[in-house]
């Protein structure tokens, strides 16, 4: 009756708040918003701390592998949050391991994803977030694992290990090998546009580590990004001391209007296939930018994403052909190979050279030298061209099939052209509840939201982030049935969505 009384005495009642009296146990996070934040960042910091309290709580043995955790909705309610806000932090939680959300249960702690008692035992904590996979993986970030050219790495080896000298195996250049900086410039110019040489390329182990090399000696001041991209390249940066700002981003790439009024010292952009939207800069704002970049001194960081997989018009040449005193190239072999072939590079500005091999110090973390030796082999054989080739034959295929399958349940699929990923648009207030029916059969995707800066505001609808270059090709058409079905059977299937 009391609660009967409460409802009556306000103008209406809030139906999150009885979800949140019917459905999950309670959770104790302490949320302490920075007093310092302007009113539309405490939205961004809320969100981050949210995502630090779980990961300290789960750290620390408060949640205990295996627990049960609220419904976002649920949570969400009980600490005023907006729903999509902590739908958001559970999927990129779930994305790096640390939870899990199995078919028929509800997203539970990882198990290994901390030791009991290992609050302030920096010897007990994890080194890295464990492995999760759901049946139907559709991650993002790697390519098929089972296309590795095993058969050609192999043949490599043998050859490079019978022809190298022993200076292969003592202390290498901070540069990297020369073998693989002449062959990696040779194919870049080749193959991207890329107007550099052997001279102007570092040779390291990610883009991430790139950045925040970059951000701690060349950038510094502020970086403005993507207003959707990659949390953990915005992470590095800020880790190298640099302040990120997000840019909207439309259906021509980033807006550079917006660049210029910004005051950012640098930029970081995926001028060739945008993560995740997949749209390609327009040739306008392609010019407009260099020319931002040398009438201001700024920087501008090329993130070549998906550059090699285009499937329906002319490969998108690299940005860094238009202006290679102003653009430092970024790449790696994560998409193109695999995630576990540690090689990255950057082709940079003759001014920046000198700086970055100083940074990087003799003994950085680098790729394998052998990897590397392997690498230029692969490369100055052919067998890296080969490897591409037949790739982009198999992913295109892929991405036919998506399409014909999400095309089928009334959805539309945008910016498909190239790459190995695809988002189909959704509804803002559909996206949280497909993202979670999707983890609850099995399927792994994650929200468009996951990808949204905290500062930035979001694009005019949700979507469904769907890696089908994942799956192995024994398991690709059940995949797919899967996604198939779970869309057909969503409200959202009723209409072709915008």
């Amino acid at each position: 009756m009391e609660e009967n009384r409460v409802n009556q005495g306000s103008d209406r009642s809030d139906p999150w708040a009885e979800v949140a009296a019917r459905l999950g146990a309670d959770l104790f996070l302490d949320l302490q918003p920075d007093p310092r934040a302007s009113a539309r960042g405490r939205g961004a910091t809320l969100r981050r701390t949210l995502t630090e309290a779980l990961r300290s709580a789960i750290l620390d043995g408060r949640l205990p592998a295996g627990t049960a955790l609220p419904p976002y909705r649920s949570l969400a309610a009980d600490l005023g949050l907006a729903r999509g806000t902590v739908s958001a932090v559970y999927q990129e939680l779930v994305a790096e391991g640390w939870l899990t959300a199995r078919q028929g249960s509800a997203t539970r702690v990882a198990e290994g994803a901390a030791h009991p008692g290992a609050a302030g035992r920096d010897d007990e904590r994890p080194q890295a977030h464990p492995t999760f996979r759901l049946p139907h993986d559709f991650s993002l970030g790697q390519p098929c694992a089972g296309m590795f050219p095993r058969t050609d790495w192999i043949r490599a080896t043998r050859r490079v290990l019978t022809d190298v000298g022993d200076d292969a195996f003592a202390p290498a250049h901070p540069q990297g090998r020369p073998e693989l900086r002449h062959a990696l410039s040779a194919y870049l110019g080749r193959t991207r546009g890329v107007r550099t040489n052997a001279d102007r390329v570092i040779l390291g182990t990610a883009v991430q580590s790139s950045l925040e090399l970059l951000s701690r000696n060349v950038i510094g001041g502020t970086l403005a990004v993507e207003s959707h991209g990659l949390p953990f390249h915005w992470r590095a940066v800020e880790r190298g001391g640099t302040r990120v700002i997000p840019i909207p981003v439309d259906d021509e790439g980033m807006v550079i209007d917006d660049l210029e009024r910004s005051g950012a010292s640098a930029v970081l952009l995926s001028p060739s296939h945008q993560f995740p939207t997949g749209v390609a800069l327009s040739p306008a704002r392609r010019m407009q930018v260099i020319e931002w970049a040398r009438r201001t001194g700024a920087i501008i960081v090329e993130d070549d994403y998906d550059g090699e997989f285009r499937y329906d018009r002319d490969p998108v040449g690299a940005l860094q052909a238009l202006g290679p005193d102003v653009v430092v190239h970024a790449g790696s072999m994560s998409k193109s190979l695999s995630p576990a072939v540690r090689a990255g590079w950057l082709a940079l500005p003759p001014q920046l050279v000198d700086v970055m091999v100083g940074a990087k110090g003799v003994r950085e973390g680098d790729a394998s030298i052998v990897d590397q030796l392997i690498l230029a082999d692969l490369i100055d054989s052919g067998a890296y061209d080969r490897h591409i080739r037949r790739s982009r034959q198999v992913y295109r295929q892929r991405r036919d099939a998506l399409v014909e399958a999400v095309t089928a349940c009334g959805f539309a699929l945008p910016g498909i052209a190239a790459g190995l990923h695809a988002v189909i648009p959704v509804d803002h207030v559909e996206e949280g509840a497909l993202v979670h029916e999707a983890f609850r059969r099995g399927i792994g995707l994650v929200g468009l939201s996951l990808f949204r800066h905290p500062d930035a505001d979001p694009l005019p609808h949700g979507g469904l982030v769907v890696g089908f270059g994942t799956p192995a090709a024994s398991t690709f058409t059940a995949d797919l049935q899967a996604l198939r079905d779970l869309l057909a059977e969503s409200p959202a299937a009723r209409g072709v969505v915008p």
